[in-house]
């Protein structure tokens, strides 16, 4: 645990549900420690590999997930999330199970971001797999109906990878990748004010994607950044916190 000055509080600590992976995670990456600018802790949920997660809908595994969320409360975490966008089925038993506030998938920030919006303006959302993103899924995050859906199934590089947990990335062709995705999104919906990245691992291309398309994207970073505030507010009056 981190040491704490009599005059200081502990800054909260959020606790990071990982899947079962290989593949590397670049800065940028929710698994990367050096992506957060605050205290993170990471459980690996056993059996939780990224195919069985996003392309079985995490089938059978909603126990293993609640019991590492509620070691990680117990081992010091504030609140919870997760490292992918399609366990926003697992929101309300892993919120009812750990006791804290669980932001469990970037998706959630969709009626935000929606609402921000001028009228006749659109969300679209970019995922690692549309084909198998439900909605289920969205219905789940509160996505409002409707929101456009675009994937990177069709890439070269990163949805491949990831699925697959290659242990090797080409961070070139998968930031393409997600570009790519972009336009796609755009050039079928031209409404599409703002982009929402709901895999995890698409962090690190916002910015890329953001420069390409002069559109603002949030992801998880942009979520969990959010959340963390909340988890402690930042202490503005004069002398020691309380």
């Amino acid at each position: 645990m981190e040491q704490v000055g009599p005059d200081e509080v502990p800054k909260a600590c959020l606790g990071i549900l990982m899947l079962e992976t290989r593949f590397p995670r670049i800065v940028g990456d929710i698994g990367n420690p050096d992506t957060w600018p605050f205290p993170v802790r990471f459980s690996t949920v056993a059996g939780a590999s990224p195919r069985r997660v996003v392309r079985e809908q995490a089938s059978g595994l909603l126990q293993n997930f609640k019991e590492a969320a509620i070691q990680l409360v117990r081992d010091g975490a504030d609140g919870i999330s997760t490292t992918c966008g399609f366990l926003s089925l697992f929101q309300n038993e892993l919120a009812a199970a750990c006791k804290v506030p669980v932001a469990a998938s970037s998706l959630m920030q969709a009626p935000l971001i929606q609402a921000l919006l001028p009228p006749g303006r659109k969300l679209g959302i970019l995922t690692i797999s549309a084909e198998t993103l439900s909605p289920a899924h969205l219905s789940a995050a509160g996505v409002p109906p409707g929101t456009p859906v675009v994937g990177t199934d069709n890439g070269e590089e990163f949805s491949r990878a990831i699925l697959n947990d290659e242990a090797t990335l080409d961070v070139t062709r998968a930031e393409q990748d997600v570009v790519a995705a972009g336009g796609a999104l755009l050039g079928e919906y031209p409404e599409v004010a703002a982009i929402l990245l709901e895999c995890t691992n698409m962090a690190p291309y916002s910015r890329a994607l953001q420069s390409a398309y002069n559109r603002p994207v949030y992801d998880i970073y942009s979520f969990l950044t959010w959340f963390h505030t909340g988890l402690r507010p930042r202490h503005f009056r004069a002398g020691p916190e309380d």
